[in-house]
């Protein structure tokens, strides 16, 4: 990997343990931050329309990524298919996400008591009940619902794959 990338991408990265300090930053510039997390395991078009949906929403995006054993303990322990490292590598890559960071429960709502979003995005999947709700209204924010690729999903794409080796 060259140097030049590895920077690039470190740019974006924010440790966990670094996360309060470094959203107290963007909001006392008087910046509105959108946040969104999940796996995204085996990234497709349908992360990249929920991705460039959320970017529209607030001045600054920042994506937690479920770490390889928060998805481990919720999906399937043969889970993810691309560990968390190049999963960060490939949301640091695209243009329309600001900031990258990880969580290892199985629920981002510690992470989020903490950044404390202008908004939430979710996809449909999960409606305007979904988990984060309440987190997110009590900090102040408010929820984005985002439809999704009908037919489109990393477990859909999986099974593919498995037809066809089969």
């Amino acid at each position: 990997m060259s140097v030049l990338w590895k920077a690039k991408s470190k740019e974006k990265l924010i440790d966990p343990s670094d996360i309060e300090k470094k959203v107290e930053a963007i909001k006392s510039s008087g910046r509105t931050l959108a946040t969104l997390n999940g796996s995204f395991d085996l990234l497709h078009a349908g992360h990249l329309q929920i991705l460039f949906e959320a970017s529209q929403q607030a001045d600054v995006l920042l994506v937690a990524l479920n770490s390889d054993s928060s998805i481990q303990a919720y999906k399937d322990v043969r889970r993810p298919i691309v560990p968390l490292e190049y999963r960060i590598e490939m949301m640091c890559a695209l243009e329309f996400v600001n900031f990258v960071t990880w969580f290892d429960e199985t629920t981002p709502l510690k992470l989020l008591e903490k950044i404390k979003p202008d908004v939430h995005i979710n996809g449909a999947e999960y409606g305007k009940d979904c988990l984060e709700a309440n987190v997110v209204k009590q900090g102040g924010g408010k929820l984005h619902i985002v439809d999704v690729v009908p037919g489109l999903s990393t477990t859909k794409l999986i099974e593919k794959i498995k037809k066809i080796c089969d």
